[in-house]
């Protein structure tokens, strides 16, 4: 049905890099709201849960003194960009289709619009989700990224996601 699941990708060396450094608990309930809004905007759950898990992928660590600076994230982060040409790598490599791969990446790009000069774009369906799906999550000064989970549990949220997105989906053929 899938060509690559939410379990594939969170057990790649990449994505645990890198998620990681971003948040992994931040990235599962984001990735849990992604395919809520999914279901409730009739938008492919496939597609938005892998964006909405991946989403900050492109993370860099801000760091000043050796302690994290907010002040330059919000000044100079481009994680959107970063972040869309990592998924679609690592989306592509672990065998997903590439039209699938590149909206993931555009809506990924697309999920904040803080680096960009200018705030009036005509986001798709999947693009919104992924951004909302983000918002719900955030806290101030970013400490959405500082939630910890276990690895072990990380795992088993998203083995129960892909049931979740595997029961659509197959609802969905009928």
């Amino acid at each position: 049905m899938r060509d690559v699941t939410l379990t594939q990708v969170f057990d790649h060396h990449i994505t645990q890099k890198y998620i990681n450094r971003s948040g992994m608990a931040h990235a599962i309930r984001v990735a849990y709201h992604g395919y809520a809004l999914a279901i409730d905007h009739k938008v492919d759950v496939d597609l938005a849960t892998k964006a909405a898990f991946l989403h900050d992928i492109g993370h860099y660590m801000w760091y000043k003194n050796g302690k994290w600076d907010y002040s330059l994230y919000k000044a100079f982060d481009i994680h959107p960009i970063k972040g869309a040409e990592r998924a679609h790598k690592l989306l592509i490599r672990l065998g997903e289709h590439p039209r699938k791969a590149k909206e993931i990446a555009v809506a990924i790009l697309l999920h904040t619009d803080s680096y960009l000069p200018s705030h009036d774009l005509s986001l798709t369906p999947l693009q919104n989700i992924v951004a909302k799906a983000d918002t719900l999550d955030e806290e101030p000064g970013g400490d959405h990224h500082y939630r910890t989970i276990d690895m072990k549990r990380a795992r088993q949220l998203l083995v129960e996601l892909d049931v979740q997105v595997d029961a659509v989906l197959k609802k969905q053929l009928g």
